[in-house]
């Protein structure tokens, strides 16, 4: 009974030490410069970026919209969200007065729309330098004052009992925008080109879980220690 134990012992210190062993090897850079989990979270990203485009739905969603005279009052949190805000509303044929936390904003909502599709296609497909040479402005600060945006025109809207309007600003901002600020700098895959790896990792994952419960398990009985009921 007693050399059981201490086998069961031995085990679970060799199964802890190598699960730690690999456990040090995942965070180090051995893949290009860069760790394991930073690896995979890339490689996960860039899989779900290839099933997440939904621009021409959006844009399909806007041209079915009529056209819509609005009148808005936009607030913002920071002055410079504002402006940059007032300097995409303009370029998309808007009226706006007023610059900083609070403007106001005369247009046509689906003109205005589209011109933020646009910006998030570009984004989406890497294509940055098209948001800069338009506004003078990076693909990441531009779109985040779009979603600000949006966000905005989405309370004046419901406040004034539009509400058709403003699912469709709702649906823009989550399909188009959010997307392409979140994927942006990503290259897509398809999981069809990358299954092995994918296979390999998720393998590797309930490997790794069963190893360490394993250790768990040799380490407390090795110990002395029994669960029973």
């Amino acid at each position: 009974m007693k050399r059981e134990q201490n086998t069961k012992l031995v085990i679970g210190i060799v199964l802890m030490v190598s699960f730690l062993a690999v456990l040090v090897a995942i965070f180090l850079p051995l893949f290009g410069g860069d760790n394991a989990l930073n690896t995979l979270d890339n490689l996960y990203n860039s899989i779900s970026k290839g099933s997440a485009y939904y621009v021409p739905k959006v844009l399909q969603q806007i041209e079915s919209h009529p056209a819509t005279a609005v009148s808005l009052s936009l607030d913002y949190k920071q002055a410079e969200v504002g402006a940059r805000a007032a300097a995409l509303l303009e370029k998309a044929g808007a009226t706006v007065a007023g610059r900083g936390t609070e403007i106001q904003v005369q247009g046509d909502l689906p003109s205005i729309l589209k011109a933020c599709a646009a910006d998030a296609d570009s984004a989406y497909h890497g294509r940055g330098a098209e948001i800069e040479a338009r506004y003078g402005l990076a693909a990441e600060p531009a779109l985040h004052a779009w979603w600000s945006t949006l966000s905005a025109i989405e309370r004046d809207l419901t406040k004034q009992k539009l509400f058709a309007d403003a699912r469709l600003v709702h649906s823009v901002q989550t399909k188009a925008v959010e997307c392409a600020y979140n994927y942006y700098g990503i290259e897509a895959s398809k999981i069809s080109e990358r299954w092995g790896v994918v296979l390999l990792s998720l393998a590797f994952y309930v490997l790794y879980t069963v190893w360490y419960g394993y250790a768990i398990l040799y380490l407390f009985e090795g110990l002395g220690m029994r669960l029973s009921h």
